[in-house]
């Protein structure tokens, strides 16, 4: 494969009058079944490249007569070419493209069409006959054997060609397969070869160049013996003498690579190592020994010695299998996590008894500030491992993972092998931070790369191309993070045990200030003997109104600043026995005007608006729904950066609508008669199935002229029929609501299992409707005179108050209560 300085073009189909973009090359003729890279940088060749890329990327390659002509006209242009396909095309940092072409058939320009961007050209194909026969047989066999002779002659060949060329049995691509290695060959005769139909011909007039150059390289050759056998007497004493001067200088530092020698030997024999390591550094040593100290082939084996030494092999810490002492540091580092917590509790308790455990491979997913990597330095002070931690974001090289090969000047190993070295001990706690974050390209995959490291099945014998051994990685315990599952590759992710960490609620964010935040900020401000209070309704304001986000980082900032605040007031003031109290009404005086307003309901029912819930990033939201209809032709427009989803669904809540005008009272052709608008006014983008009911609501009030209650909130998705479908992030959506001032929330029923997770306190303060149709949710959210006049009283849905579900009837059910819910939840770094 050869690289030239180009222009390219990319064309269509060869067949006459079809018309192709023509690409114009420089110093290089491109025969068929040949792949070259080639360099753009003339505009007309760029735009001729994206003319082919945009059609069916073949392209007419010809090359120019002169190739110092940078604007060629048709007449610099030799008239014979080649058809080729565009493999690949790159785009560089200069502006110039790199592509990747294979020539696939001759083709002669039959004329050039007008066109500005680019040269464009309508060919025919050059057909190319050949009868088998002893003739050609011969001659075929004479050109293989003077192509052998020509390759040993010329070393910039690879002998890897011979067995290509010996393979092929069709004369036409032979003779197309050799020319191309003739780099002395003039351009003008390989043009006269391209231009050749016969192949009979063509390999004649092949053999005769090819004759000619080996004649050459012959003389050359013969040149440069006899001046090697010519050089004069002087001048071998002068390079003998300087070999005798360096070798007395090597005889002078001998005996300090003796002692190095020794000092490697004493090393292997006292260093546990793997049979295979052991034997691999035996090997190397005796290499080096026969080597000179300071050549470069000596370093690379003696870096290469030092790194297999270096590596614990065998060495580990010990680990702690008291159960109640890793539980009672866990809950001291960390609120909550009670899921994460057991599973490392019962890698300890099964560790104890077996004492000999594929190390499991743990994935930690949630929003940033939760507590993910905090979390995996406390689960190596409970099991008593050292920690390790390697970022993976950004990574796009293979070899980061695996090392490079030690063929390469400067290669080290992979950083998984760099890391265990660091760490000294062979079953650390090991940390990938990130790993939804790494990307892939020429390079290589580094994502398929992990899949070897945290296969329990294969980390056994992992494999690090600068080792080249077997590394054990099986007494590693692997901890992942991630931002999002879905960025993670499949077969990665199904090589680990997923754990999802969900945002913070207000009273988790509350217990973690409390207990961790404050304490740890008054230390860093130097206010640990200094009597500061910040009540809880402070910090509930800052959480309010100066932080937005699922975890604790930008809260603990926060009370850094008004520990801060602080400080310089003791400073100020002088006297540290003062009591500094910061208040709720404090809080604007020392962080400044609040940054959010926290989601309120509205203060009156109001006609097309409803409150919809919504989980982001930064926990559950309060996500209000507009709907105004005005006269019009049937027209449905849907504003608010929304996504495709929610745009169906707002389509599919109009065809419901539509479907039920008989009972909504509205006329059969309503929807011919006006424009229908729904909003979202929040300036943020919203996207997935959870809205659905939210918006057939606001149209449904819209048409009918009736208010939607104030007090009332939802969320669910909606199919054509009305069936409201269960949805995500129930936690936080009911959270916003309770935070909102709403008493009552509408779910659908299917979502019954998640009241659960919903804390006691929060779930005691409201109204659940498990809403299994649409008709349910008119029922529930309009401000109806008579609800039973529109709604039959079948509709009525089941309900939970103060934790007890209710039936349509009004009966309570005290034997169905809400499944206990948790106070647990994503912890913080203490």
């Amino acid at each position: 494969m050869f690289f030239h300085k180009n222009d390219n073009d990319s064309g269509g189909r060869g067949g006459k009058g079809r018309t192709l973009p023509l690409l114009p090359l420089r110093d290089i003729i491109v025969f068929p079944h040949m792949v070259v890279p080639l360099f753009v940088g003339r505009e007309k060749s760029i735009n001729a490249l994206e003319e082919a890329m945009s059609q069916d990327k073949e392209i007419l390659l010809a090359a120019q007569k002169k190739a110092k002509t940078n604007d060629p006209t048709p007449e610099d242009i030799y008239a014979v070419g080649t058809v080729g396909v565009i493999i690949q095309l790159l785009r560089l940092p200069d502006g110039t493209v790199k592509v990747l072409v294979e020539g696939k058939r001759r083709c002669r320009i039959e004329r050039f069409v007008p066109h500005d961007d680019f040269f464009l050209c309508e060919v025919a194909a050059l057909d190319e006959v050949s009868t088998a026969s002893v003739e050609i047989e011969a001659l075929m066999r004479s050109v293989q054997s003077t192509f052998e002779t020509y390759v040993k002659l010329n070393k910039r060949i690879a002998p890897e060609m011979l067995m290509q060329v010996q393979t092929i049995d069709d004369p036409a691509r032979l003779a197309d397969t050799i020319v191309v290695h003739l780099t002395a060959v003039k351009l003008h005769d390989k043009q006269e070869i391209l231009e050749t139909t016969d192949p009979a011909k063509r390999l004649e007039r092949l053999f005769e160049l090819m004759n000619a150059e080996i004649e050459i390289l012959q003389v050359e050759k013969k040149i440069r013996s006899r001046v090697k056998k010519q050089m004069e007497k002087t001048q071998k004493e002068y390079y003998l003498n300087e070999q005798m001067q360096a070798i007395q200088k090597e005889l002078g530092e001998r005996d300090e690579f003796k002692s190095e020698i020794q000092e490697l030997e004493d090393r292997i024999k006292s260093k546990p190592l793997s049979d295979e390591a052991e034997d691999r550094v035996k090997k190397e040593l005796r290499k080096l020994k026969m080597m000179q100290p300071m050549s470069a082939e000596a370093t690379v084996v003696r870096n290469y010695i030092d790194w297999i030494l270096n590596l614990p092999w065998f060495d580990v810490s010990d680990e702690n299998y008291d159960i109640e002492l890793a539980e009672r540091i866990l809950d001291e580092d960390h609120y909550g996590l009670k899921k994460v917590k057991e599973r490392i509790l019962e890698y300890l308790a099964v560790q104890a008894l077996v004492k000999k455990l594929k190390g499991p491979v743990l994935c930690l997913v949630g929003p940033p500030g939760v507590g993910k990597t905090s979390l995996a330095r406390s689960i190596a002070r409970a099991t008593g491992r050292e920690f390790v931690r390697l970022s993976l974001g950004g990574v796009r090289d293979e070899a980061e993972i695996r090392g490079h090969r030690r063929t390469y000047i400067g290669a080290l190993p992979g950083r998984i092998i760099q890391s265990l070295r660091k760490v000294g001990t062979n079953n650390p706690v090991f940390l990938l931070d990130e790993v939804d974050k790494m990307s892939s390209d020429f390079r290589g995959d580094p994502a398929s790369a992990l899949l070897e490291v945290l296969d329990p099945e294969q980390n056994s014998e992992f494999n690090d191309h600068y080792l080249d051994l077997d590394y054990d990685l099986s007494d590693v315990m692997f901890v992942t993070t991630a931002n999002t599952l879905g960025d993670i590759p499949l077969p990665l992710r199904d090589r680990m045990e997923i754990i999802e960490l969900s945002g913070y609620t207000e009273f988790e964010k509350l217990n973690i200030a409390v207990r961790y935040l404050v304490p740890r900020q008054q230390r860093e401000a130097g206010l640990h003997d200094v009597d500061v209070e910040i009540t809880e309704n402070a910090i509930r304001t800052v959480i309010h109104h100066y932080t937005m986000e699922s975890g604790v980082r930008n809260l603990e900032r926060e009370i850094g600043s008004l520990c801060r605040k602080v400080a310089r007031q003791v400073v100020k003031d002088g006297d540290k026995t003062k009591t500094y109290r910061i208040a709720s009404a404090d809080v604007p005086r020392y962080l400044g005007v609040p940054k959010y307003q926290g989601n309120k309901a509205g203060e009156v029912d109001s006609v097309g608006r409803t409150h919809g819930l919504a989980a982001t990033v930064f926990g559950g939201t309060l996500l209000d729904c507009e709907a105004a209809i005005v006269p019009g032709k049937g027209k449905q427009v849907i504003t608010g950066r929304l996504s495709e989803g929610m745009k169906e669904s707002a389509q599919a809540a109009l065809t419901y609508i539509r479907s039920r005008h008989a009972e909504l009272g509205l006329d059969e052709d309503f929807h011919e008669k006006v424009d229908v608008h729904v909003h979202f006014p929040d300036y943020i983008q919203k996207d997935g199935p959870s809205a659905g009911i939210t918006m057939a609501t606001s149209i449904a009030s819209a048409l009918m002229r009736i208010p939607v209650r104030r007090n009332v909130a939802m969320t669910g998705e909606i199919t054509l029929r009305g069936q409201v479908m269960p949805i995500g992030g129930l936690k936080e959506k009911t959270l916003a609501a309770h935070r909102a001032g709403i008493d009552t929330i509408l779910i659908p029923k299917e979502n019954r299992k998640d009241l659960r997770e919903i804390p006691k306190r929060v779930l005691k303060g409201l109204r659940v409707v498990l809403v299994e149709h649409m008709d349910q949710v008119l029922r529930e959210a309009l401000a109806l005179n008579d609800p039973d006049a529109l709604f039959p009283r079948r509709a009525r849905p089941m309900e939970y108050r103060g934790g007890q579900l209710v039936t349509p009837d009004g009966d309570g059910e005290p034997s169905s209560p809400v499944p206990q819910p948790t106070v647990e939840g994503p912890g913080a770094q203490q």
